[in-house]
């Protein structure tokens, strides 16, 4: 197929924390991932908002689940009655989700369109750049393999790093050992969580108490060399005073080409409590 009559959609789930204003301009469909209480599910930013969720923290906590296959299809379904012929689906970490594995499996039962899955082995914005990269390659005209092999190309230059106010959540979700939840609790440690090649998650370091360790996460960002351009994004879960201090501070650094602000997915935010701030960057 010529890559001029190929008319390529982008997929990509709730969970890459994109601003809706891109997401709408720049027309990326969405798959919501599930929010879940007692008294029913929510698809993620459609009938319930991140700050939703966030609020009614600690006394509720909600548990996930990723979108169901009917769903998944449904939605594919629909993109191929628009008249595309291709689809670029990118997916948070199959690390931490199955999301990847769903939208895969109900890709194989589509015809008369090509679909490839990515997954992104990482999460938000992490996971956001890299969807944002291909929609933009998409609007410049490129064939579809050219914007899969950017995405491939992308995909190793994204870091993510995370500070979360308690290991409550991660002990809960199990996402923690007992123990060293326990005894960071004590000695008020707060882990800077990142993710490794694998897309999992893994302590980059710990920094006592909840200041220092915010600095310690606008420090990584301050210590890339200079003389490196990069695209920065600041999203928190539940902390947006401190996310928009983090932000004035950094929005100051000369190498940065673009800047997104951002509230992370409850679909995440419920594994790490309120009180989240990230970063997400990669160079350019």
């Amino acid at each position: 197929m010529n890559h001029l009559t190929e008319k390529i959609a982008l997929l990509a789930d709730s969970a890459c924390d994109l601003p809706r204003d891109i997401v709408e301009k720049m027309a990326i469909k969405i798959l919501p991932l599930k929010i879940i209480y007692p008294e029913g599910e929510f698809s993620d930013r459609v009938d319930i908002q991140p700050n939703d969720v966030y609020n009614r923290m600690p006394g509720e906590i909600p548990t996930t689940a990723m979108p169901c296959l009917g769903e998944i299809k449904s939605l594919f379904e629909t993109i191929k009655s628009q008249g595309f012929t291709h689809v670029i689906a990118v997916a948070l970490s199959s690390g931490l989700s199955g999301t990847y594995g769903a939208i895969k499996l109900a890709a194989q039962d589509i015809n008369d369109m090509v679909v490839k899955t990515f997954d992104s082995r990482t999460l938000s914005m992490g996971t956001g750049w890299m969807v944002l990269d291909a929609a933009r390659n998409i609007t410049n005209g490129l064939s579809f393999d050219k914007v899969m092999e950017n995405i491939a190309h992308i995909q190793p230059k994204v870091k993510v790093y995370y500070v979360v106010e308690t290991l409550e959540y991660l002990r809960k979700g199990g996402r923690i050992g007992q123990v060293s939840a326990m005894l960071g609790e004590f000695l008020h440690f707060k882990p800077i969580i990142s993710v490794n090649p694998e897309g999992k998650y893994f302590t980059f370091c710990k920094v006592r108490g909840r200041r220092k360790s915010i600095d310690r996460l606008i420090e990584i960002v301050e210590n890339i060399p200079r003389d490196k351009m990069i695209n920065l994004a600041v999203m928190h879960g539940g902390a947006k005073k401190e996310a928009e201090h983090m932000l004035e501070r950094l929005s100051k650094l000369p190498n940065i080409k673009e800047l997104i602000f951002s509230d992370i997915s409850p679909a995440l935010g419920v594994h790490t409590g309120p009180g989240l701030l990230g970063v997400s960057f990669h160079e350019v």
